[in-house]
């Protein structure tokens, strides 16, 4: 079994900002793989359930804030019995451009609270895939103001193409390819 969460944070005031861009990746895979979220409050998530590759596959999306999103993931984990290298995050990274995924499994969180606040749930292992989501205004705004800016109009049309790339690390992920872990591609 396997659960990829996305991050982001709850409410529409937050659709299309670049936190929650793991919400909306998460979203395209969900209507790629043909399934329906439901909201779970017992996990604090909007989930979602499918057969793949031969296994069970859950997707979840927590309802808390993205900085706590630890306790969602750790609810999940126990829940289902998953062992945390079967877990799969997919987050925004500032620290990479726009354009830009990055796999890697276990790492540094890079100062990203949600990250930090799901190893203090479930300790290191789980795999990610980064999203680049810098641009050249980046610099000279807050990090927290910036991350909850909406992507700029070019930028909204290329995530159909990171969300293509996304689909193919994903089946990566859940067939346990050994090139996951290593994986960066760039727009």
């Amino acid at each position: 079994m396997k659960l990829i969460v996305g991050l982001g944070n709850p409410g529409q005031e937050y659709d299309g900002t670049r936190h929650n861009v793991g919400f909306a990746l998460l979203d395209h895979l969900a209507e790629e793989f043909g399934i329906n979220w439901q909201d779970k409050n017992k996990f604090k998530a909007h989930t979602a359930e499918v057969g793949f590759g031969g296994q069970k596959v859950i997707l979840a999306k927590p309802t808390s804030y993205y900085n706590l999103s630890g306790e969602t993931v750790r609810t999940l984990i126990h829940f289902y019995t998953i062992n945390s290298n079967d877990v799969l995050i997919i987050h925004d990274e500032l620290a990479l451009p726009f354009g830009t995924l990055r796999t890697r499994v276990g790492g540094s969180d890079a100062g990203n609270n949600g990250i930090k606040n799901i190893t203090a749930h479930i300790g290191q292992g789980y795999a990610r895939i980064r999203v680049g989501t810098a641009n050249a205004s980046s610099n000279s705004r807050k990090a927290e103001v910036f991350v909850l800016e909406k992507f700029t109009k070019s930028e909204a049309k290329q995530l159909n193409d990171l969300a293509e790339q996304v689909v193919r690390f994903v089946e990566d992920f859940i067939h346990d390819d050994k090139e996951f872990a290593h994986t960066s591609i760039s727009l």
